[in-house]
């Protein structure tokens, strides 16, 4: 064989190896390929906000606080609930599954592994900080405008059944200003505003300046350190849109998701297909936690895309 031949061959191989790399490189929805790693978080803390579509929100003229949030840190622009209605998907974010529930019932208690259970097992530490809740480890349905369906972690039984962790972890939000002020916050936080406050029975303009108050003095607590991260998000929109592994219709509406922290580019908007099984996903990879139901699929991804470079 002439050397020129050879060439021509050898040439041809590496151009066809060449595209077929770049062709397993793309993703196949179409957004940026992520990359990267998962942080390790010093502190996590969650911000549970109710009912409304990402369009309800970006844009709108009532949330000034709220979007302004999204230009500063992460946007995660294509976010989505898992079902309908609420209490499903604040099961998925600590469980890892919403165990076949889909109403916002009151009785129907999972026998199943959650969050508070692997990080107890690591030696960290979770609260749930809920607005109107009477007591700390409060068992009952309601009580003013508190409901027990935006509290999940009264319906693991592990937890439910065990006076101490209710009394330690389930707590009013009253806890959450000493615990800042005392540097105490837990590894994992999730705040959860009433049914009021968190845009379930009253306006986003409501919403928006209570939360203003709690983000405030959030990230301008010695307690948020350069590793803190916080998480604003919806449990759910009014649609069925979804993504991550499920049918397309087949979910809880597209939700606006902000990823507040020194970790995250500053203005970045992040078009990967999320979910709350992807959050829950990126919280166990940072600590080296084992999985938990859905968060194992290859399909639900993890985010990467909005940190900063090490």
């Amino acid at each position: 064989m002439k050397t020129s031949e050879l060439r021509r061959i050898i040439l041809a191989v590496l151009g066809c190896w060449i595209i077929a790399a770049a062709l397993a490189a793309e993703p196949r929805d179409g957004t940026a390929a992520q990359a990267g790693s998962v942080p390790k978080f010093s502190h996590v803390i969650i911000v549970m906000i109710e009912n409304k579509e990402f369009g309800d929100v970006i844009g709108n003229a009532r949330m000034p606080n709220f979007n302004r949030w999204a230009r500063q840190y992460a946007l995660l622009t294509r976010y989505y609930g898992v079902t309908h209605p609420s209490l499903p998907n604040y099961l998925a974010l600590i469980g890892g599954d919403f165990f076949g529930i889909q109403s916002d019932c009151t009785d129907c208690f999972v026998n199943a592994k959650s969050l508070p259970d692997l990080l107890e097992a690591d030696g960290r530490s979770w609260k749930a900080y809920l607005e109107g809740l009477p007591t700390a480890g409060f068992l009952g349905s309601s009580s003013g405008r508190y409901a027990m369906k935006h509290n999940p972690f009264v319906y693991f039984e592990s937890i439910r059944k065990d006076p101490g962790r209710l009394s330690r972890g389930v707590v009013p939000i009253a806890e959450l200003a000493s615990d800042l002020e005392k540097k105490a916050l837990p590894d994992y936080s999730f705040v959860m505003p009433d049914m009021c406050n968190s845009a379930h029975d009253c306006g986003l303009d409501v919403t928006d300046r209570w939360l203003a108050k709690l983000v405030d003095s959030i990230l301008g607590s010695p307690a948020f350190d350069p590793a803190s991260l916080l998480v604003l998000t919806f449990d759910e929109g009014r649609t069925s849109e979804g993504c991550c592994g499920r049918p397309r219709q087949d979910g809880g509406g597209r939700i606006a998701t902000i990823l507040a922290s020194p970790l995250v580019q500053a203005g970045f908007e992040d078009p990967t297909p999320y979910s709350h099984y992807s959050l829950l996903k990126t919280i166990l990879r940072s600590w080296g936690l084992a999985d938990l139901g859905k968060t194992s699929d290859p399909a639900v991804s993890l985010i990467l895309a909005p940190w900063k470079s090490p």
